[in-house]
């Protein structure tokens, strides 16, 4: 209904804009007649207590609206637990100010008013909840390692980026998972979603959906979601999927940029996959290639409306497995047909031929390193 802003080299410790400003507030919410007030920034609980004070008008902050989105957009048992760690430890501090209706039944001194008693039996009954979650986020903290542990001969690759980038979008059309979640909104995804993704010539990747970001997140969902991007820290390769067609696509990617430093994942191997060129005119994506391709050479350009627009990433996928796993020489026995059909599921078979003489197969290929540990347990013998 409308917006106000103002300089200030610092804020203001007890209502965050000027005095002057607070008086402008209280006239236009008057004159526009709206209920609520939405800080773009996050308000300390004693800000957040003198301006509804003040001006008489439900006051948010930017941490709590995102908090209200990620409640409703929770769906599974994990998400929602997490979500509700990060509002509880959002509203601790902040109890004092929902009791303010009750400061009128305080006592003298020595005496306790039922304000303050209700107000002490909230904090306790909040920090056992948060204690309860804690523990519960734990354990499915463990789940996850054990489930990542079962893939550790695999190679994994994760989506990362802004909030609404088409992450979602890119593991359904690439890995065919009609199940994906997609929708054109923020925060769509809150939970780690990994598919197979086959690539053809027995060649396979996991794939990894994770939660977007945005700019200026709450440390609170920071910490609860930590578990959840510990995907990303397990990853092989983080491909940073980037709006093309969102106009300040170049901020979003610095935002990105600068979570995945606070996540301490920037030594792991990253490509940029600038997605939803679909969107833009021809003349707008060749300027925009020609630019990307000097300021980060290997970037690529993909759209999730159809299965050429993913082509690609799929190139780019098959290169990266290739580079992880090497090309070798390996001697079969010619009678060992189990053998052979083992080496061909497990890994890229380039050519073959057979030495009559000694009776043997002399295969060459590439493996990763566990299906060569097996090969080898098996009888192959590497040249």
């Amino acid at each position: 209904m409308g917006t106000l802003t103002q300089q200030l080299d610092r804020p203001d410790p007890s209502t965050y804009i000027g005095k002057g400003k607070v008086d402008e507030l209280k006239t236009m919410l008057a004159e526009k007649d709206a209920t609520m007030v939405i800080f773009d920034d996050e308000l300390s609980p004693a800000q957040g207590k003198n301006l509804e004070g003040e001006i008489g008008k439900r006051v948010i902050d930017r941490a709590e609206l995102i908090l209200d989105i990620f409640a409703v957009r929770a769906r599974s048992a994990e998400a929602r637990m997490q979500v509700e760690l990060a509002q509880l430890e959002y509203s601790l501090p902040r109890l004092t100010r929902m009791w303010t209706h009750l400061e009128k039944f305080r006592g003298g001194i020595g005496v306790r008013g039922p304000g303050e008693t209700q107000l002490e039996t909230d904090r306790r009954l909040v920090g056992h909840r948060i204690k309860l979650l804690k523990e519960r986020l734990a354990e499915v903290t463990k789940a996850r390692q054990q489930q990542r542990a079962s893939r550790s001969g695999s190679f994994r690759a994760s989506l990362v980026g802004y909030t609404n980038a088409g992450k979602s979008s890119i593991l359904r059309g690439i890995s065919g998972a009609s199940e994906v979640f997609v929708e054109d909104r923020l925060f769509a995804t809150l939970d780690p979603l990994t598919r197979e993704v086959d690539l053809g010539d027995h060649q396979s990747v996991l794939l990894t959906d994770t939660v977007g970001f945005i700019r200026k997140l709450p440390h609170h969902l920071v910490a609860s979601f930590r578990a959840t991007l510990e995907e990303v820290q397990e990853a092989d390769l983080l491909l940073h999927v980037i709006d093309a067609s969102h106009p300040t696509w170049e901020e979003q990617r610095l935002v990105v940029d600068e979570v995945l430093g606070e996540l301490g994942v920037q030594h792991l191997p990253m490509r940029y996959v600038f997605n939803k060129v679909d969107r833009l005119t021809p003349e707008h994506r060749e300027a925009l290639e020609s630019r990307i391709n000097n300021l980060a050479p290997g970037s690529i350009f993909t759209s999730a409306a159809s299965a050429e627009g993913l082509a690609p990433l799929r190139d780019l996928l098959r290169q990266a497995l290739r580079e992880r796993r090497p090309e070798v020489e390996l001697l079969l026995p010619l009678t060992d047909g189990r053998l052979l059909a083992e080496a061909h599921r497990m890994g890229e078979v380039l050519s073959s031929d057979t030495d009559e003489d000694a009776g043997m197969l002399r295969l060459r290929g590439r493996f990763d390193a566990a299906a060569l540990a097996k090969l080898e347990r098996d009888g192959a013998e590497r040249r």
